[in-house]
């Protein structure tokens, strides 16, 4: 492998030559970046860089050829297929087609202790077997594409968001190159799990992020995650995002604060964030919310 050109794949996509055909980019500060590419036929190699780059294909190509670091390949990619290309490599593209791709790139440097723990301190990349492969994994899809549907409703992903969905996405990874991979076996320990929620409702208003709450718990972050999902449901996102509703839901019950405040009381960016979470969620938006929840005005309130 040699040494990275560009400090990153986002980097090399908004600034190297591929830099055209960038349609979207999301990022986590660092931590996990979303871009949408749009690529023409031809040849779309790039420079070594120090990033996992997992790749979905949203239309398929009738013809890629090349090598993303695990060995020469020459496929044809459906709807949907799925591609990853190894960090510090530089790869070789050919299409035979423009295609579109939707692809997550993580820094290595945030997640190598994930990929330890995840392959319980055996995972190499020389060895993995996961790399130039077109596959499909539901698992990955799954959490691919509601990363995708989150960013899209609220903005770049927040640290919790992406640090959740990357320990989800790499252990499966992992477990496709290879690597040995034991399944989550209980969850918190009841003042874990206490101290992490009462956490999140304190700081419902900031971007508290995975490693701090898997700090709370003591806890590794990869740990942490599975174990939160094991006992109380659903990942610590989603959790988080039903206290910021019940939360709001609340101050649009009890309070004449304006929308704008009371998003950002609970932690979202504007008031178009909230609405687009409150339609998801409620079905309707936090004014209609308010208006349903107090009932109809009185006729001698009118007067």
């Amino acid at each position: 492998m040699t040494v990275p050109a560009y400090p990153s794949f986002t980097q090399w996509h908004s600034n190297g030559r591929h830099a055209p055909y960038l349609r979207s980019l999301k990022s986590a500060g660092g931590i996990l970046d979303l871009l949408k590419v749009q690529r023409p036929a031809g040849d779309m190699s790039r420079p070594a860089l120090p990033d996992i780059v997992l790749m979905e294909d949203m239309l398929g190509c009738r013809r890629v050829r090349g090598d993303l670091g695990g060995g020469r390949f020459d496929v044809a990619t459906g709807k949907g297929a799925l591609a990853v290309a190894a960090p510090n490599f530089a790869t070789t593209v050919i299409n035979e087609e423009s295609h579109l791709l939707r692809s997550l790139a993580f820094p290595l440097a945030h997640w190598q202790d994930v990929l330890d723990e995840a392959a319980d301190g055996r995972f190499s990349f020389e060895t993995s077997c996961i790399y130039g492969r077109v596959f499909v994994s539901s698992t990955i899809r799954s959490a691919f594409r509601n990363l995708w549907a989150i960013c899209e409703d609220e903005g770049a992903p927040s640290r919790l968001l992406a640090r959740a969905a990357g320990c989800e996405i790499l252990a499966e990874l992992s477990r496709l190159g290879g690597a040995a991979f034991r399944p989550v076996s209980g969850g918190l320990a009841p003042w874990a799990e206490r101290r992490c929620m009462e956490l999140m409702r304190a700081r419902l208003s900031e971007d508290i992020s995975l490693d701090e709450l898997a700090a709370e718990a003591r806890l590794s972050p990869f740990h942490f995650a599975r174990m939160f999902k094991q006992s109380v449901g659903v990942p610590p996102r989603l959790y988080l995002t039903q206290l910021r509703l019940e939360k709001a839901c609340e101050l649009l019950e009890t309070t004449d604060l304006p929308v704008t405040e009371i998003a950002q009381e609970v932690g979202y960016s504007s008031n178009q964030v909230l609405a687009r979470v409150f339609g998801k969620h409620r079905r309707m938006s936090p004014t209609d919310y308010r208006r349903a929840a107090r009932g109809p005005v009185p006729s001698f309130a009118r007067q």
